[in-house]
């Protein structure tokens, strides 16, 4: 047989159709000590005034229902579903309504857990021999249906420390029944108002007793934690835990109490908005001794608290990671001192700890980044935007101060999106004496260049090769030298102040998620796991490995050999030092390639505008000019190429304060090549182009494809075409990021805290915000994802008056019980094309008038806001690192490639040094897929992964932020109970 989970419900129904199995299983749970409390049968007669003979199975099934009396049902009115035997012939049977001498903990999947008090436990015990044994205080048995039923003397887990039998008064129960009472009512709630009535899904699935986690931030705060500890409880909370949060850090460990606090549902709405910690975080070298390791592992025993999320620096990993080595000696300790018996430990003999990485530095080998870095470097960046604008106004020069203490990449990556003249970082010592000289030099050419700021980034570590700290006075020394008004600003703690950007509400959403995954997963021979992100990926890796190879750059750069401690960063850190090497400090003429390799490159914008267009151009065009290139920008797109034939060549002076314009300084339309291929193909050959890039959506990508498909008839054609997606929709197929998704993900984050704030401040407000994306649903789920939606409306998933309801009721639930007293606000997302019928209006409406008064909806619709305003960091930074690609791909399909003669290539005749090179690579996507950066050739993405009507790729590769929005919303709550119910309702 089978049955649904059932949690808190002290008594379950059994069915047969054999009479000796029906007469064998009363006995055993007899025998067992339990109360058959009704009986309903074919083979006898009972006295319960249930009549057998002459009635349907179903009305059989009704009248035994009926036949209970209202004393006799659970304490939240509901009964156990009998639930269907396999053979549909053999449903008609014995119906057993049984109650526990204890209460039951979990009913599903053929087993469930009847938990005793000590003083049965061992007469049950030798009642069958056969038993198997689990732990000192449990065994199995099978009663004669095949169930297994696990007997143990451990109380259930709310009840509190797992270890001898407690007696609990008349008073414990009622007030549990209570507690238990309000819990259900919530649940009770939507199901009514869906016209659904049966049994909650309660407890875990798999017999076992609830899994407690607790999580807990320590370290430095940076943004972006609230919103981990938010998805670790919720995503803890919907997977059928118990999740706790840990106050103050490793403080609140030591001396528990209040400090650990369970969470409910409710405790964490509104957290992604937040920035700090809102739990806290402190210092404690109580937890560095021993000792305070030993209370802080009896404060979680006596909670039954055996898991620990950790977010957090290395130090606050290595130090859970020690907890979790020692525990087990810590246990035994605890046992020897008499705090506890063997028997209440027997459950926590180990100790699960999984990492999330809270750090601005963005320091931890093995992830691209951590939880708050990007919204640390977006404050950079806004404050040295801040300071270029008058910099500028008196041509002054600027020293910069930012953390980093032995990493650089805030301070990297703040050079290269604010297009800094240079940088100092850890990884990368200057040289001893030498490293005034150096930077006067870059300085002084790029104010001859016509530039009339300066701008110096320094990493609060940086140092020379003979380990001395260069401090910001020192480096202004240096520019007052060289004749320049030069000022210091530390940024310092600003740093780590406000909300989280997108990109950390995102990756601290999914790693917190994922974090309870893997404690659920997890065996005690599992290595404690950090859980990061490759490119676009989220992955697992051993904790201790990447916080020892975090470790070796200290050392390293302790050693002098900093060769190796560059070498330790990731791929992509190493990848943009270089770049920016290659296109701001040694633009001077000695990176030049030979002259018979020199091109000419073409860049031109296409479709709609979106940030980073700028800031990609910029860095191309530095590129270029920085190895002998000629960079040209094709103005206007493809419809001024074709109407005017306006190309311009860039100069260095041209496109220095690109970096942090949004739009497009070249123009931009969304014609497409196939307007007119002749004139373009004239105009290529005309400006003799060796290399193309575009950059734009959809439409650019449709015209790589009609430029590559008419190299036949043009064979000017037939030269190295790449487009870099850019396009707030990031619908370009075969790509799972597209520049400017990043910055209107930005700001559609700002544009909903305030209309959420609106919301709440109005107290039972509703607002449904359309976002743009056309027929790709990404930005509205990572917009539902990252804002806390109750709902997402995407064009992937039709919207019908189903969903709606689901809704309605969610929102009618969450407003249940809010008096005005909670600055309680809701928001729901919908694309601009999810549905040609329920439009924005409509779904406001439908909502409105349901919603009876309760609470009040209004729209918002952002517009192209979403695709204006100052480029993000992420979005800077990624551009540049694309543009560099690009050119590095045009440079070498060239050397691959070269042309017999001037006038062949104007024919578009060449012979190839590498005869199995596939022609068609030369017109291609840069695209990112989960941990990889690769060229797609276009042919081979417009076969297999484009939807051409919809103008988006086939792969829907944000789904799972759907899932995890619905997950963290508790929408998925809500259908799982719906099912559960409906699926209740038919067995009864």
């Amino acid at each position: 047989m089978s049955m649904e989970a059932v949690y808190g419900v002290g008594f379950t129904s059994l069915t047969t159709a054999e009479e000796d199995k029906y007469k064998a299983t009363i006995k055993f749970y007899q025998e067992l000590g339990f109360s058959i409390v009704k009986i309903y049968d074919k083979f006898k007669n009972h006295d319960n005034g249930v009549i057998a003979s002459g009635t349907t199975h179903g009305s059989r099934k009704e009248t035994w229902l009926e036949s209970f009396k209202l004393s006799e049902m659970d304490a939240r009115g509901f009964r156990v579903p009998q639930q269907e035997a396999s053979n549909p012939e053999q449903s008609d049977g014995i119906l057993l309504k049984i109650r526990l001498v204890s209460e039951i903990s979990t009913v599903g999947g053929q087993s469930f857990d009847v938990r005793y008090y000590s003083a049965v436990f061992e007469e049950a015990a030798e009642k069958f021999p056969e038993r198997t044994a689990v732990g000192d205080n449990a065994f199995k048995v099978k009663d004669p249906l095949g169930n297994v039923i696990t007997i143990t003397n451990v109380p259930r887990l709310e009840d509190g420390l797992h270890g001898p039998a407690k007696v609990l008064d008349a008073a414990h129960f009622t007030a549990k029944k209570d507690a238990e009472t309000e819990e259900h009512e919530e649940l009770s709630a939507l199901r009514k108002s869906l016209g659904v009535t049966g049994i909650p899904d309660y407890g875990s699935a798999d017999g076992k007793m609830k899994k407690r986690i607790a999580v807990m931030t320590s370290g430095g705060d940076s943004p972006g934690m609230n919103a981990a500890v938010r998805a670790v409880v919720r995503a803890g909370i919907y997977y059928r835990c118990d999740v706790f949060a840990v106050y103050e850090g490793y403080e609140g460990l030591l001396k528990g109490g209040d400090l650990l606090k369970k969470m409910q549902w409710s405790d964490v709405r509104g957290w992604l908005s937040e920035g700090g910690t809102l739990i806290g975080t402190a210092r404690c070298m109580g937890f560095k001794q021993r000792e305070g390791r030993k209370k802080a592992a009896a404060n979680l025993i006596e909670r039954g608290i055996d898991a620990l999320v950790v977010c957090g620096g290395d130090g606050s990993l290595t130090g859970a990671d020690l907890f979790r080595s020692e525990w087990p000696s810590l246990v035994e300790e605890l046992v020897a001192e008499g705090r506890f018996t063997s028997r209440q430990v027997a459950p926590y003999k180990n100790l699960t700890i999984v990492g999330l990485v809270g750090s601005i530095d963005n320091d931890m080998s093995g992830t691209d980044s951590t939880i708050g870095a990007y919204s640390a470097l977006e404050r950079i960046c806004e404050m040295v935007d801040f300071i270029d604008a008058t910099a500028k106004s008196h041509s002054r020069a600027f020293v910069v101060e930012v953390m980093g203490r032995h990493c650089g990449w805030l301070a990297l990556m703040a050079g290269i999106a604010t297009a800094a003249d240079y940088i100092f970082i850890p990884e990368r010592a200057a040289p001893y004496g030498k490293w005034q000289d150096d930077l006067k030099k870059v300085c002084q050419r790029h104010k001859l260049k016509g530039r009339r700021n300066i701008t110096v980034i320094l990493a609060e570590g940086a140092l020379d090769n003979n380990l001395n700290p260069i401090t910001a006075e020192e480096v202004k020394k240096s520019l007052v030298e060289l004749g320049l008004d030069t000022r210091i600003t530390t940024l310092g703690h600003v740093q780590r102040g406000g909300t989280a950007v997108a990109h950390d509400r995102w990756l601290a959403t999914l790693q917190g998620v994922d974090a309870v995954k893997a404690v659920l997963e997890m065996t005690p021979d599992t290595p404690s796991p950090l859980i990061g992100i490759l490119e676009n990926k989220i992955i697992r890796m051993p904790l201790m490995e990447s916080v020892k190879l975090t470790k070796q750059v200290a050392t390293a750069i302790e050693a002098k050999d900093f060769e190796k401690a560059i070498s330790l960063r990731d791929t992509e850190f190493i990848e943009l030092y270089e770049n920016f090497i290659a296109t701001t400090i040694r633009d001077d003429g000695t990176e030049y390639v030979p002259e018979d390799e020199r091109l000419k490159i073409a860049i031109l914008h296409v479709g709609a505008p979106s940030a980073a267009l700028n800031a990609a151009t910029r860095a191309a065009t530095l590129y270029c000019l920085s190895h002998g290139h000629k960079p040209f920008a094709i103005l206007n797109g493809f419809s001024g190429l074709i109407q005017e034939g306006e190309v311009k060549e860039l100069t260095w002076i041209d496109v220095e304060n690109w970096h942090n314009l949004g739009g497009s300084e070249i123009g931009t339309n969304r014609c497409v090549a196939a307007e007119d291929l002749g004139t373009v193909a004239y105009h290529f050959q005309k400006n003799e182009f060796d290399g193309v890039i575009i950059l734009g959506g959809f439409e650019g990508f449709k015209s790589l494809k009609q430029l590559n498909e008419a190299k036949e008839q043009y064979p000017i054609f037939n030269i190295p075409i790449v487009l870099i997606p850019a396009t707030v929709s990031n619908n370009v197929p075969g790509t799972e990021y597209s520049l400017g998704t990043d910055t209107c993900l930005n700001s559609l984050v700002n544009y909903t805290d305030a209309i959420k704030q609106s919301a709440s401040a109005s107290r039972r407000r509703v607002f449904v915000v359309e976002v743009q994306g056309g027929h790709s649903g990404y930005v509205a789920s990572f917009t539902g994802l990252v804002t806390g939606a109750v709902s997402v409306y995407i064009p992937e998933q039709n919207i019908d008056l189903k969903s709606i309801q689901e809704d309605l009721a969610l929102l009618k639930e969450n407003f249940r019980h809010d008096q005005g007293e909670n600055r309680n606000g809701k928001i729901l997302i919908r694309n601009e094309q999810a549905s040609s019928i329920y439009s924005t209006e409509m779904i406001a409406d439908i909502i409105s008038e349901s919603s009876k008064g309760r609470f009040g909806v209004r729209t918002a619709v952002p517009g192209h806001v979403q695709q204006g305003g100052v480029p993000s960091s992420k979005d800077r930074v990624a551009a540049s690192r694309f543009a560099v690609k690009c050119v590095k791909f045009i440079e070498n399909w060239n050397k691959c490639n070269m042309n017999t003669s001037r006038d062949n290539k104007l024919l578009g005749s060449r012979r190839s040094k590498n005869p199995t090179n596939d022609e068609n690579s030369s017109a291609a996507v840069i695209c990112v897929n989960g941990s990889t950066v690769s060229f797609k050739p276009i042919d081979k993405l417009w076969e297999y992964e484009t939807n051409v009507e919809l103008r988006k790729g086939r792969e829907i590769h944000w789904a799972e932020f759907t899932k995890i929005g619905d997950i963290l919303s508790g929408r998925s709550n809500l259908r799982k109970e719906i099912t559960a119910a409906k699926k209740a309702t038919l067995q009864i």
